[in-house]
């Protein structure tokens, strides 16, 4: 901690920024944060050259950060770690409960029972799991207990929110899971269902997420 740094980073030109980002450095640490809005992201800032002259380790990263509407994102796949969410309405029929597909054609009604079935695939074991589902805002949970599951093979602890639900697995063994939970249509309208969202919470570069899509609930 007593080593003075001796970092040099450039960005496209950005160098008087990041210069005066580590003058105001944490002291021990070296920690410094700066950032650039919209207008000022150029292409050419993909290159960042580092040199490190000293004997201290350094660490960083760059992140590019952008917002978009949730029934406009689609699904981040090829990862190793990656999920796959689709919405079904039970319908009963002679020969019992049977599950039709929607999509943002489909026409629901107040009082329809859905059914979210969520798939998990991944490729080697990991452990501390975390996967949030969001929901739409017409939509209502069946089950509002929260609580230990275990289904399909997999455990996790379900945490019922008011815009989501969150669930906690322990330990992911390799391979693909399946697991479902209800909810009840509650009110009349065009809704965003948002998107779900899977991550490591102790290597955040395993992570995923599901495309967006919107419900239309009719009279």
């Amino acid at each position: 901690l007593a080593a003075e740094p001796s970092l040099q980073i450039s960005v496209d030109k950005q160098d008087e920024q990041i210069r005066q980002a580590q003058a105001q450095a944490q002291a021990g640490t070296g920690y410094f944060l700066t950032s650039w809005q919209g207008a000022d992201i150029h292409k050419s800032m993909a290159t960042v050259k580092v040199k490190n002259s000293g004997k201290v380790v350094a660490w960083g990263s760059l992140y590019w950060q952008y917002f978009e509407d949730m029934d406009k994102i689609k699904a981040f796949e090829e990862t190793p770690l990656s999920i796959d969410k689709q919405v079904f309405r039970e319908e009963l029929s002679d020969t019992g409960p049977v599950l039709r597909s929607i999509n943002e054609q489909t026409r629901l009604k107040p009082g329809d029972k859905l059914i979210v079935r969520i798939a998990i695939r991944a490729d080697r074991d990991m452990e501390y799991i975390h996967l949030k589902d969001m929901r739409a805002s017409g939509l209502e949970p069946i089950n509002t207990n929260s609580g230990y599951r275990w289904q399909g093979g997999l455990g996790y602890y379900e945490s019922i929110g008011d815009v989501a639900a969150n669930f906690f697995i322990d330990y992911l063994r390799k391979g693909t899971y399946v697991f479902e939970y209800p909810l009840r249509v509650a009110h009349q309208g065009n809704f965003s269902n948002g998107i779900t969202t899977i991550q490591s919470m102790y290597a955040p570069e395993f992570s995923s997420h599901s495309a967006g899509f919107r419900l239309m609930i009719a009279d």
